[in-house]
């Protein structure tokens, strides 16, 4: 299970309080009986550690929470679609009474509504929405607004540093609809920037070395001219700031990120990257949990908005940069200043005030 300091990000307490007239035996009351009622749990891939780490005990400790003798039943595509329809078949044969899915190809992951709707099955879009299979409901951090929240940190930063030369733009997955929806914040925020964007992609699978190799290109394409790069997690991000290390540049530009994973709260340490995004990932596994529960119990979760026609729960994040990194990602964040300032980042850490 996962240990307790994951439990320190923010919990949502207030967004959460209304899904708790699902939970007809909250506080672990047991179905006494009875056959245990399974939820599937299926998650995209393994290049981003939080699935393993966090978003999966996270959800399993709510569920037991609320019923101690539902079971999930979880599995990992490891960035495969056809894994993820193979583990989805699986777990609909295994009798789900709800299916709680991060899709790696949100086109593909349509298959999956179907066959689940087919069986009366329950389908909650998490992270990513599955905007061509109609879920049952879909609950994330508003991606739009991750988008338009990181560029514009960093827009705003190059302009108060006096920067010279233009933006490339490094997107997540193009079978990502997430990934879209987060480009698209982007652009809200670079388009009238008066900075130029030099150049953009659209990351395949999210891998961080295609994100590498691409950037190694226009840096060689756009030298002496790349003032800053907008990554759209960390990735990606880590992938740039590789690129410019082995081309041989002291001073990486600033580099934007968003899931405020380990490393990336080490590279604004170090100042290789500028920002990333907190998604206290406790607050959408909870969610998930109890709406998949209320589901699972034949209950209809309200939603306060909607999104590609589908019934929606949206957090906020929050930028985080070396200003507010010690307070978001330790104080109230998932990690131990120890965890951060390991001995490469000690002196960096020292000179940040985290100790």
């Amino acid at each position: 299970m996962f240990k307790h300091r994951a439990l320190k990000a923010a919990t949502g307490v207030t967004a959460l309080a209304a899904l708790a007239t699902l939970t007809a035996c909250a506080g672990g009351t047991s179905n006494s009986g009875s056959a245990k009622m399974k939820v599937a749990f299926l998650m995209p891939d393994i290049a981003s550690t939080r699935y393993e780490l966090f978003d999966k005990p996270l959800f399993e400790a709510k569920l037991s929470s609320l019923c101690a003798d539902c079971e999930v039943v979880y599995a990992n595509a490891k960035a495969d679609p056809a894994t993820q329809q193979r583990q989805a078949d699986s777990a609909l044969a295994q009798g789900v009474k709800a299916l709680v899915i991060d899709p790696v190809d949100s086109a593909a992951a349509a298959t999956i509504v179907n066959r689940a709707h087919a069986q009366g099955v329950p389908v909650i879009a998490y992270d990513r929405p599955i905007p061509d299979g109609k879920a049952d409901y879909y609950v994330s951090f508003d991606n739009e607004a991750i988008g338009r929240m990181i560029a514009k940190s960093l827009v705003d930063h190059l302009k108060e540093t006096g920067a010279k030369g233009g933006l490339l733009e490094v997107n997540g997955s193009p079978t990502d609809a997430a990934a879209g929806l987060i480009k698209k914040g982007i652009h809200q925020a670079v388009d009238p920037s008066g900075l130029k964007l030099l150049d953009e992609y659209d990351t395949p699978g999210w891998d961080p070395t295609k994100a590498q190799n691409w950037v190694s290109s226009k840096i060689t394409q756009y030298k002496g001219r790349i003032a800053g790069v907008v990554a759209a997690n960390d990735g990606t991000a880590g992938g740039t700031i590789a690129a410019f290390k082995a081309a041989g540049i002291d001073t990486v530009p600033p580099v934007t990120g968003n899931d405020a994973e380990l490393a990336a709260a080490q590279h604004i340490v170090a100042g290789e990257q500028y920002n990333t995004i907190s998604k206290p990932i406790k607050t959408v596994a909870e969610a998930a949990a109890e709406i998949a529960y209320g589901f699972a119990q034949g209950e209809t979760p309200a939603a306060p908005t909607s999104i590609f026609d589908t019934p929606a729960r949206l957090f906020e994040p929050t930028v985080v940069t070396l200003d507010n990194l010690a307070v978001t990602l330790i104080d109230n964040g998932p990690f131990k200043a120890s965890e951060i300032c390991t001995a490469a980042y000690a002196e960096a850490c020292r000179k940040a005030g985290i100790e």
